[in-house]
Formats: structure tokens, sequence, C-alpha cells
């Protein structure tokens, strides 16, 4: 199989010390020519078979073959040719990706876990970052990825505008979504965001607070939606009061102004926000504003982030399993590639847990 052309020996850079087993390939120079699986075959002493096995990650080849192969795959500076390869076999072995453009942790930990998923399962990514999460930029990503071949696609799906932009993935090309609204376009992966808030109010409550604050993402967002939905129902299963609502962003700073606001009530003691960024913001406003959490006021938020430990106090929070998310995405895609699932099999709920920190105390 051809691969990409070698340059000429400028000092012959990386060699590969000789462990004493098979060919001495420190005293081997790249060919000026294109080179293919069979050179380093020959150069490692082995099969092609063996050197595809290795390739492609498949069990049954010893440490020792499996390290000498790779060995004479750098000092070839072999790439495999994926376009042939394709035109040969009918198959990439590639998914598309389609994420978006954000500094929130959690689709960025859900890309590294697709990733990942993916290169376990045998398959390669190829990404397609969209700046908005409108209809018309979601299809020009679907367009250049379909345009590469690839087998499937995975999208990030925050909004209702990126589910639908998946129904127009050409037809035998399955989609699955990560994180949008159960709305039968394509076969949906998401954190039970309803039972995370119904999880974070009911622990506030159980504290001892007469009803509970929110203050959530972004109103187009199913996810920031479903937590306010949550929120709502556990209050009136209470009995306990529902405060009026102002939808923000995901930010901090949209934490710190609505906080300015709920720090200037001293009825408040205990708030819920949408994620931890949220959190985070309204954690520095009662602060500024002399109302010691969780001594005063408590606060959960919603992800758990890395940093939500952290935080001052440490941060009680919903935790949700991103690397679980891109795993579990990965398996709905493969199973309708091979055939072992039907192309809509429903939507799939993961459940979150509540990560008990410093940050919520009994009501004061």
């Amino acid at each position: 199989m051809a691969a990409a052309v070698i340059g000429p020996d400028r000092g012959r850079p990386g060699r590969v010390a000789h462990s004493g087993t098979g060919p001495d390939l420190d005293a081997v120079d790249p060919p000026l020519r294109k080179v293919g699986m069979r050179d380093v075959a020959r150069l490692a002493g082995v099969s092609h078979q063996t050197v595809s096995r290795v390739l492609n990650d498949l069990p049954n080849v010893s440490a020792a073959t499996r390290e000498r192969v790779l060995d004479a795959v750098r000092v070839l500076n072999y790439r495999r040719n994926l376009a042939a390869r394709t035109l040969v076999t009918s198959r990439s072995r590639t998914i598309g990706l389609i994420g978006f453009e954000t500094t929130l942790a959690g689709p960025a930990s859900m890309i590294y876990g697709i990733e990942k998923a993916a290169r376990e399962a045998g398959y390669y990514v190829s990404i397609a970052t969209v700046r908005s999460l409108e209809r018309h930029a979601v299809l020009d990503a679907v367009e250049q990825l379909c345009a590469q071949a690839v087998e499937g696609i995975i999208a990030i799906a925050p909004k209702n505008s990126v589910a639908d932009a998946l129904t127009q993935v050409p037809l035998g090309t399955p989609a699955v979504g990560v994180g949008g609204a159960d709305d039968g376009y394509v076969p949906m992966l998401r954190v039970d965001n309803v039972r995370g808030a119904c999880m974070a109010t009911s622990h506030l409550l159980d504290l001892g607070h007469e009803t509970v604050h929110h203050v959530p993402g972004p109103a187009d967002w199913p996810e920031a939606r479903d937590r306010i939905d949550g929120w709502r129902q556990t209050l009136h299963a209470a009995g306990a009061p529902v405060p009026p609502i102002e939808p923000g962003d995901w930010s901090a700073r949209s934490g710190y102004l609505r906080g300015q606001h709920l720090a200037a009530d001293t009825r408040v003691t205990a708030v819920f926000c949408g994620n931890d960024h949220i959190a985070l913001g309204v954690l520095r406003a009662f602060h500024e504003a002399g109302r010691a959490v969780p001594a005063r006021v408590s606060v959960v938020g919603f992800d758990d982030t890395p940093e939500s430990g952290f935080f001052l106090p440490p941060l009680t929070t919903i935790h949700q399993d991103f690397a679980e998310l891109g795993r579990r995405s990965v398996e709905l895609l493969v199973a309708q590639l091979t055939g072992a699932q039907s192309p809509d099999p429903g939507p799939v709920h993961l459940s979150p847990h509540l990560v008990v920190r410093a940050s919520a105390n009994a009501a004061p």
C-alpha cells in the first residue's frame, strides 16, 4: 500500500537504537521513494499481515514484534494511504465529529472521550469545528465530513438546530447526537438533566432551606431547560415557593451579575446554579456582599468540572461523566455501522450523581 513520499536523508534524524533482536534498524537509510507496508515488513523481518495487525492495534502480536514493527515504521517514515485503503475496502474506518468553538469544559471533555473511544474501536476521527450552532453552519460541517468519506457522524448537539441539521446526513451514513433534545431526529445520548436538577434541589431542601433559588443557563439550550424543569418539579412536589428566574448564559460573569441581585436579598439562603461556571460567579457575588458560604447561604452547581473541588469553598455539584458520554456515543454509532442496532434506538439517558463538598450546609 502506497504512503507519503520520503524526503532525502538530512543527517539521518530519528535513529532507533538496535535492541539486539531482528535487523539493525539503525543501519537503514530511508529510501528516496514511496514506501509501503511490505517495505516495513521486510525491514522488521515479519509478514505484511503482521504489520497490518500492529498498525490496526489488533491482538495476537507479541510486545517484541510490535515494537520491532513500530521501529521500522519510524525509520521508514511510513504513512498509510487512507484514500487508497478506502478504495480497496470501501471503508474509511473514519468517524466524523462535529464540535463547536467553546471554552466550556463539557464539550471539550466529550471530544476527548469520543476520540479515545473511537481509537479503541479501531476508527480514526475527523473533526469539523463550527463557529456557531446555526443550522447552516452545521450543514456545512456535515458536507465537509461526508466529502471525506466518513462512515458515520457524531455531533455535539446542545441546540435543536444541530439535531435538525443531522437529518440532512446522506442516506446510509448513520449519525448520533450528544447532549441535545429528545426530538426523534437522530439517536441522542445525554445526561438526565432533569434528574440531576432534582438531586441538587432536593439536597438543599433536605438541609432545611425553605426554598431554592435558581440561576439558569441560556433559554435556547435543552440542557438548561431540563435543569429548570427538574428544579421547578422538585419545589412543587415539596410545596415550596418557586422563585422567579432570569435566564443568562453559562459564564461565571452571568452568575456573578445574577448573584449580586440574590446577595442583596437576605431571604435567599440556597442557590442551585445551572453549571459550575455560573456557581463560581455566584460565590464571588455573595463573598463581596459579606454573605458567607455556606454559613449564611448554600450553593450547588452542575457538571463537576475538574476545578470545582478547588473553589472556595469546594463546590457541591452534580457530576456528569463526559468521558462516558463520549464512549457511549461511539458505541452507539459503531452498533449502527455493524448492523448490531437499528438506526433509531431512542434516546439514551445517563444518570448523574450528587458530589457533596463544602458549599452547602444546613439552613441558618
